[in-house]
């Protein structure tokens, strides 16, 4: 099917649009429906979308193009989910702000090798244990900045990245070409945190730590495993990938003594909730995608701070993986290459390394200016509030803040990479 079909199809948008303002509202104002009914709507909008590809449109290869993609994904984040639960961290109580810092920052680098949902379900219980005397929503807000956002940028382990290394993209290309902004922004974000941090310290009294008064990290041969699943990510060719990733995390969950996983909080919920939304996120955006190859040059975007500031806006506002693709497109067709093609989009890679940084940078950072932002962000608070913990609302997170701390954090960051 010529990508041009989709100019006399434009109610396939439809529900694309209709999925994504859902993750954005529904969770906030019908939360219990929400649970209740995500999988039926992200599935039913899907087979829409699919349904009139195939029959109607005889376009069946993109449909299992775009399928073949998502199984390559939720392997790839259910593989690092499953392992990351068989890791227990005991950190003692109270807590320094120099020892908070290190935590963010090692909670970043760790996101970088397992993704960013695998290190949020990780580190967020032994970050409320160690602050629990203490614990404010700015602790909540700026583990969501490091730990849940900005540690995606430097490796694909996870979305959004990870959707454009299946498109093509090198998995070390992030690493390669986004190490600075990820330094200035880290840097920056925990120098506001010390001092914050300091403030709150200074003000709250510690109390005697409960419970064991050494690190403990249990299930620690895990780590070797997480090795390895990194390893077959960057060199085992798609398609034997993914059985050697289900293979690893397989052997992980059986022989992990369930005690660590109860220790952990472990359950399958998270895992589900993703793999329902992005499998009704890879249906309905082939249309999306075949509308912005068609429209690219309606768009007007030229520079790449046009690029950065579009992409991020996009993706605080939605969600930064299917916001992430939809840039990447437009790039990609504004220099008439196909997204679909792997060997055009390393060819993008190489030939457009600023476009596509300012993207790549956009929608990983800009994912933690909104709790709709990424998907991580949701499963944190979920955690939190569950512990009794205070938390941000909405609207709170966003003015007291996202806008205040993270949004400066992405201008001078922008400033620096992509003022030209």
């Amino acid at each position: 099917m010529s990508v041009a079909t989709i100019e006399s199809h434009p109610a396939l948008l439809a529900p694309f649009a209709i999925l994504l303002v859902s993750i954005a509202i529904f969770p906030l104002i019908l939360q219990h429906h929400w649970e209740r009914h995500y999988a039926k709507l992200s599935a039913s909008l899907a087979a829409i979308t699919c349904g009139y590809y195939v029959v109607r449109l005889q376009a069946s290869d993109r449909v299992i193009h775009a399928m073949g993609e998502f199984a390559s994904f939720i392997v790839v984040v259910g593989a690092f989910f499953v392992v990351a639960g068989g890791i227990h961290l005991h950190i003692p109580r109270p807590s320094s702000p120099l020892a908070n810092a290190l935590l963010l920052l090692g909670g970043s680098i760790l996101a970088a090798l397992i993704g960013t949902i695998g290190a949020s379900m990780l580190l967020i219980r032994p970050w409320l244990h160690m602050n629990r005397s203490r614990f404010q929503p700015m602790h909540l807000a700026f583990f969501i900045f490091c730990v849940s956002n900005l540690g995606g940028l430097l490796l694909p382990t996870g979305p959004p990245l990870f959707l454009g290394h299946l498109k093509g993209i090198p998995f070390l290309w992030t690493a390669l070409h986004c190490w600075r902004e990820w330094l200035t922004a880290m840097t920056i974000l925990l120098l506001i945190f010390l001092v914050l941090d300091t403030i709150s310290w200074r003000r709250h009294p510690d109390t005697p730590a409960a419970g064991e008064p050494r690190f403990l990290c249990h299930g620690k041969w895990n780590s070797v495993v997480l090795l390895a699943l990194l390893l077959a990510v960057v060199f085992v060719p798609s398609g034997f990938r993914e059985l050697v990733l289900i293979v690893l995390a397989a052997a992980s969950y059986c022989f992990t003594p369930h005690r660590i996983f109860d220790a952990n909080g472990f359950g399958w919920q998270p895992l589900i909730e993703v793999g329902w939304i992005f499998l009704g996120l890879f249906g309905t955006m082939i249309p999306v995608l075949d509308y912005v190859e068609l429209h690219a040059g309606n768009f007007h975007l030229v520079t790449n701070p046009q690029f950065y500031w579009s992409t991020g806006i996009l993706s605080a506002v939605l969600d930064n993986a299917p916001s992430y693709l939809t840039f990447l497109a437009l790039a990609l067709s504004l220099d008439h290459l196909d997204i679909n093609s792997a060997r055009e989009v390393a060819l993008f890679a190489m030939s457009q390394p600023q476009r596509l940084a300012a993207i790549s940078v956009a929608a990983t950072l800009f994912g933690g200016l909104t709790y709709v932002g990424n998907s991580p962000n949701l499963l944190v608070r979920a955690i939190a509030q569950s512990r009794d913990a205070p938390c941000p609302g909405f609207l709170s997170y966003i003015v007291k803040y996202s806008l205040p701390i993270l949004l400066p954090v992405l201008g001078l960051t922008a400033f620096v990479s992509f003022r030209h």
